[in-house]
């Protein structure tokens, strides 16, 4: 790969206004949604492929029918605009049909995480107040199982297979959508919404099935595909490929958008299949793809063949790829374009990488002129750093902060940030009068860096949070479940850096009292039942006594930095989870290499 030579700011402007410019136009209070931009689709690329999925091909005219027969039978069944439905399915063409069809009538859609069961279901849809769900068949058991009263009123099945459930009083989707019109219904049945009314909303990460759920607008949606659409240059010709899952902001955003914005269809995959990948891409002759670096550092692990290059996939864009994939990737596979970001789900922000430099997310090339800004943070303290006055301390060059941004009132699309559900959540994501009385700022709870040339650089996640498999884990809501475990008196959770892996994987540390032992298996079994699989340990340390603060806060920044390296944890006995033993095993060299884990190299807690 070339070295990268540094572009002038004019052209890096340049570059991002192919996006900007697209979206010059939106006003939140705008008399346009996603449902309209559905409807013209259905005229000006009737015959185009919308969805491309196994053996079917689903046209826009076809998808918009379909849609229309959602609306009409949600009608029927009582619902009306603002109500909220939540859907449980996993990647198929329904999904996206189900939320299109309910737009048309002014129905918000809940967009479950899969991984959701019992409690932390019924959790999530008492947090939308649910009018109704819609559970595709095949996790239809996972919602038999609930009690009746954790339910919606109105339950409907989408079924693939044919199943009927209505002894359970829950309504057939198919059936009630056979009976009724697939024409476009009125659009007085959606009178009044605005570009900045919620289009559905979408669950952050929750490790223990708790997550907020944050709402996403139809211009959040829709300037999500106008951008991309002007940063990858997509247009006549040009495949889109989806396989993450479409509950997520990334597959169940961006890339339905770019096809909606340009006409143009995406591959939607059930999964992620290493072996299937490039078999798709040569197939569909696909030409873009949203990755998450954990993809592309699965796709590097294939053995190298001569056809690694025979394909037309020409531009990835995505999140999470370190600089040393990047490079190796670009090389091997001759992608010729990576576009790198930083943003999350409800954040009121976006950096991206249009210059192709590896490792940065994204250049501002004038961040005064933007409403991002830097605030120095004190990696030892885990605290902002404040000056002799008591204010916050902007970052300069090189050096570690958080970044924030500013929440814009008017009707741009700039700095509009959109909350959650839960007014308290909203309220403890924003900083304010910050630099000014009355300015409210987003706290991104990302550590950045940025160099001379304002480029940035992902570096850790604020506090007592990290990543692992692209989704967010909180130690404090990891803690708060394992200590329900009996035996240990303290439960100290954090994440560890694992070579040639996006993100730190879980690591817990455990102080029993004299007389209690660690019993693997049952703790294994505990943790399984009781987190999302992000969120199990990978690693646990048994501590003869905890380290804590003068203020009895646990620390973790010397944890962090010794890992589960077995030289540096003091004779700590150290244990790594075995997923097909379904218990947790002696980390030995042998153990590692058996369950395909790296030692541990060292490194800061806050290197990536």
């Amino acid at each position: 790969m070339k070295d990268f030579v540094v572009p002038s700011r004019e052209e890096s402007m340049a570059r991002l206004m192919r996006g900007y410019q697209r979206v010059a136009g939106f006003a939140r209070d705008m008399d346009y949604s996603v449902a309209d931009r559905l409807e013209e689709r259905a005229v000006d690329a009737a015959d185009t492929p919308f969805i491309l999925f196994e053996e079917q091909s689903i046209s826009f005219a076809e998808m918009n029918r379909r849609a229309n027969r959602v609306a009409h039978a949600a009608q029927a069944a009582g619902l009306r605009k603002g109500d909220v439905v939540a859907l449980l399915m996993l990647n198929r063409p329904e999904f996206v049909m189900i939320w299109l069809g309910l737009s048309k009538i002014g129905v918000v859609t809940a967009l479950l995480n899969t991984s959701a069961t019992g409690d932390i279901l019924a959790h999530a849809l008492r947090q939308v107040d649910a009018r109704g769900l819609i559970v595709g068949s095949e996790l239809a058991e996972t919602v038999a199982r609930m009690s009746a009263d954790s339910l919606p009123a109105l339950v409907f099945e989408q079924s693939e297979t044919g199943a009927d459930r209505s002894e359970q009083g829950w309504r057939d989707l198919d059936a009630d959508m056979a009976a009724v019109s697939d024409a476009n219904p009125p659009r007085s049945a959606r009178a009044g919404v605005v570009m900045a009314d919620p289009l559905y909303l979408i669950f952050t990460s929750g490790t223990t099935g708790l997550p907020k759920a944050a709402r996403m607008s139809h211009m959040r949606f829709l300037n999500a595909g106008e951008m991309m659409t002007g940063l990858m240059e997509f247009g006549a010709g040009d495949v889109f490929y989806c396989v993450l899952p479409l509950y997520h902001g990334a597959g169940g955003m961006v890339v339905p958008s770019v096809a909606l914005a340009t006409g143009r269809p995406f591959v939607l995959r059930r999964k992620f299949s290493r072996s299937g990948f490039w078999q798709d891409v040569r197939r569909h002759r696909i030409t873009a793809t949203y990755y998450i670096g954990e993809i592309v550092r699965y796709l590097m692990a294939s053995p190298p063949s001569p056809e690694d290059r025979d394909h037309c996939l020409r531009v990835m864009t995505g999140a999470g790829l370190k600089p040393d994939v990047w490079t190796a990737f670009a090389e091997r596979f001759g992608v010729e374009t990576i576009i790198e970001g930083l943003g999350s789900t409800e954040a009121n922000y976006g950096i991206t990488n249009v210059d192709g430099r590896p490792g940065s997310v994204g250049r501002l090339p004038y961040p005064k002129a933007t409403n991002i800004r830097i605030l120095k943070w004190d990696v030892a303290s885990g605290e902002h750093v404040r000056d002799a006055n008591g204010a916050y301390v902007e970052a300069g060059p090189h050096e570690v902060g958080e970044l924030v941004a500013e929440v814009l009132d008017g009707t741009g699309v700039g700095g509009f940030f959109e909350g959650y559900t839960s007014a308290e959540a909203t309220e403890a994501k924003l900083l304010r009068n910050l630099f000014r009385e009355g300015d409210r700022w987003f706290r991104s709870g990302d550590l950045v860096r940025f160099d001379e040339d304002d480029y940035f650089f992902f570096v850790d996640r604020v506090g007592d949070t990290y990543r692992w498999k692209s989704e967010n884990v909180s130690t404090a809501e990891v803690e708060t479940v394992l200590s329900g475990f009996p035996g240990p008196s303290i439960v100290n959770v954090y994440g560890v850096a694992v070579p040639g892996t996006e993100g730190r994987a879980g690591m817990v540390a455990l102080t029993y009292p004299e007389g209690k032992a660690f019993a693997p298996e049952a703790f294994y079994a505990f943790a399984a039942e009781r987190l999302a699989s992000y969120a199990m340990p990978l690693f646990v340390r048994l501590s003869d006594t905890a380290d804590m603060t003068t203020t009895f806060k646990l620390r973790k920044v010397d944890l962090q930095r010794e890992g589960y390296d077995p030289g540096q944890v003091k004779g700590d006995p150290l244990y790594v989870a075995d997923p097909q033993a379904r218990t947790y095993v002696p980390l030995t060299p042998d153990a590692l290499a058996r369950l395909d884990i790296p030692p541990f190299a060292g490194a800061s807690p806050h290197a990536r």
